[in-house]
């Protein structure tokens, strides 16, 4: 599944969700996003989408909420009040979290770019 931003059709807030999402994926040295948009009650409801827009991690809401899913604008709480849009630092500490999920696995690919080194082999 990968990192996957969904939006309801003509939400104003997609274009500036976009940047964010994948300013927030580089700086947690991550590739790659899809673009989802949510056009029904039972899609919504599939997807776990509660408002436009959601953030998702292979299938999980990366800011999850309480209530059903609906085809509605979504609230970001932020340190400068409600917002259409969580800061960049709050979607890239959620993002980091759930790339590096406690488990030794990473559910997405890293950028090659920012992955460090190898570590030579101490086994001899």
């Amino acid at each position: 599944m990968g990192a996957e931003l969904l939006t309801i059709q003509e939400c104003p807030h997609a274009p500036a969700a976009q940047e964010l999402f994948e300013q927030a994926l580089r700086l947690a040295g991550v590739t790659g996003m899809v673009h989802v948009v949510v056009d029904s009650e039972e899609e919504a409801s599939s997807l776990g989408f509660h408002g436009s827009p959601t953030f998702q991690i292979d299938g999980q809401d990366l800011f999850p909420v309480l209530g059903d899913p609906a085809l509605s604008c979504r609230i970001y709480p932020t340190t400068d009040g409600p917002r259409s849009l969580p800061s960049l630092e709050s979607l890239r500490r959620a993002i980091q979290e759930k790339f590096t999920d406690g488990s030794g696995t990473t559910p997405l690919s890293p950028d090659p770019a920012r992955s460090p080194a190898p570590k030579p082999d101490q086994s001899s």
